[in-house]
């Protein structure tokens, strides 16, 4: 295992901050509350969002059937009729829930469910009911919560945040083992409803998300909310190449609590408003850029569906090169590229790229962290608390990248003039020697150096021959 090198003041404070903040308040629940019992089909009629950002035009095209989705949160209840089938796998990264990561855990133990219903939500049956045709334009949608790709496979991650967790293991122990966690069991797109009051994250954190961009993985996490404390974007949001998500009113404008600002925000989707499931069985509504980013997540795996070999790097552009322009002309601090288009982005033709618009994790650690890349696990500390023994390998760091073009001609030009001022120095000594050689007269040896140099005499002068007769 390798040893943190000691942090700079800013690394320091960036450390505290994601210590003491409630990691999960800031992006979690603007008005969370449970409703008064309703028919199922009263919350599956209060999804506005499906109709409104062009999800259910999209399902024309793919409902996510293949795709895993890893939700880092704090753990999903399986059981919920709604995601029946949904959740296929799950870790504890919290060292205080079970295998499966499917105990709720945290200050929010209801949140990880919120916000997989929304995902990957299937809606269910009432039990009196015969079987109906699939949901979708071509039939009858089920009762419940539908989700944006409600046929995506689901790893459930939990993660204990927002309050002391048991087992001692903080936000900086659980973030990176659950991002790597989840690139190694398959997860093609990583939804991160979470966020914290600084813009900074800790190195701790580099090597997870490198991983993650190395392995082609879509991460996608929320911009954090006004009401949580979030004015600005908040790690890991911040990270280059994340897909941030900035939150909206059900006038399509920026939400004024539901939402942040920054230059992160890769694109704006649904804040307000919101239904989910709850543990246990039930619904609430509730808001927040936690339930956006699910959204947005969902039609990630829509494209990954109907295009299996398209890069992470395709899948964002398609995204945020599609969404509707809102706010000031081009990319803004308020709806990054624009408000959210499921139907666009899965429809519209997208010229090809190799390049993540929000940039990449790799770029900014060889230009800020100088090479030096942080160690996948935490160091112990003097009371080592119990948590998982490292498997995972470790991420590379990426070499310096190659000089441009220009680069390359500014360097030739200063090697050539330095082999052309060589060879001229060369050149005269040997004319010197030369001259010398051939006129004794005209050289003498330096006593001191042993060096042939030249005698300098006045123009008046003539050498004549010196011999005797």
């Amino acid at each position: 295992m390798q040893s943190t090198p000691a942090p700079t003041p800013p690394a320091r404070r960036a450390a505290a901050a994601l210590t003491a903040v409630l990691l999960a308040a800031c992006c979690l629940c603007a008005g969370l509350f449970t409703a008064p019992a309703a028919k199922a089909d009263d919350w599956r009629d209060k999804e506005y969002w499906l109709a409104d950002s062009g999800i259910t035009k999209a399902w024309e095209v793919s409902k996510g059937a293949g795709v895993k989705i890893a939700v880092i949160d704090s753990g999903i209840d399986a059981q919920h009729p709604d995601l029946k089938g949904a959740v296929t796998g799950g870790y504890d990264a919290s060292g205080s829930g079970q295998p499966d990561g499917q105990k709720s855990v945290g200050s929010k133990p209801e949140h990880g469910t919120l916000v997989a219903t929304m995902l990957a939500g299937r809606g269910h049956q009432p039990a009196s009911a015969s079987p109906s045709p699939s949901p979708g334009p071509a039939g009858t949608p089920p009762d419940g919560v539908m989700g944006v790709a409600p046929e995506a496979q689901l790893l459930s991650v939990s993660t204990w945040l927002g309050s002391p967790n048991p087992s001692g293991k903080s936000d900086q122990d659980q973030i990176p083992e659950a991002v790597r966690w989840a690139v190694d069991n398959g997860a093609k797109v990583i939804n991160i409803s979470l966020g914290s009051t600084t813009p900074q994250w800790p190195q701790s954190w580099d090597a997870a998300f490198l991983y993650a961009e190395q392995k082609d993985v879509v991460i996608v996490a929320a911009a954090g909310n006004r009401v949580g404390g979030n004015t600005q974007v908040g790690a890991p949001a911040t990270i280059p190449g994340v897909l941030t998500v900035a939150g909206l009113d059900r006038k399509n404008t920026a939400s004024v609590d539901a939402s942040s600002q920054g230059i992160s925000i890769g694109v704006a989707a649904p804040a307000e408003n919101l239904v989910g499931g709850l543990p246990g069985g039930s619904y609430a509504d509730w808001a927040g850029t936690s339930g956006s980013t699910p959204i947005v997540s969902g039609v990630a795996a829509l494209i990954r569906s109907k295009w299996p070999d398209m890069s992470a790097e395709q899948v964002i552009n398609r995204i945020v090169s599609t969404a509707k322009d809102a706010g000031a002309p081009g990319k803004d601090p308020l709806y990054g590229y624009g408000i959210l288009n499921a139907e666009a982005a899965l429809k519209a033709d997208v010229p090809e790229t190799t390049v993540n618009p929000l940039g990449t994790i790799a770029e900014w650690i060889r230009v800020h962290r100088r090479g030096n890349a942080a160690p996948a696990t935490q160091v112990p500390s003097a009371a080592p608390v119990p948590s998982a023994a490292p498997t995972l390998p470790e991420a590379t760091v990426p070499a310096a990248k190659a000089p441009s073009q220009r680069d390359s001609a500014i360097g030739a030009a200063v090697v050539i003039g330095f082999a052309v001022l060589f060879v001229a120095i060369i050149a005269a000594a040997a004319f010197q020697l030369r001259r010398a050689s051939r006129n004794p007269a005209l050289a003498r040896e330096d006593p001191d150096t042993g060096v042939v140099q030249q005698v300098n005499l006045p123009r008046e002068s003539h050498v004549t021959d010196q011999r005797p007769s």
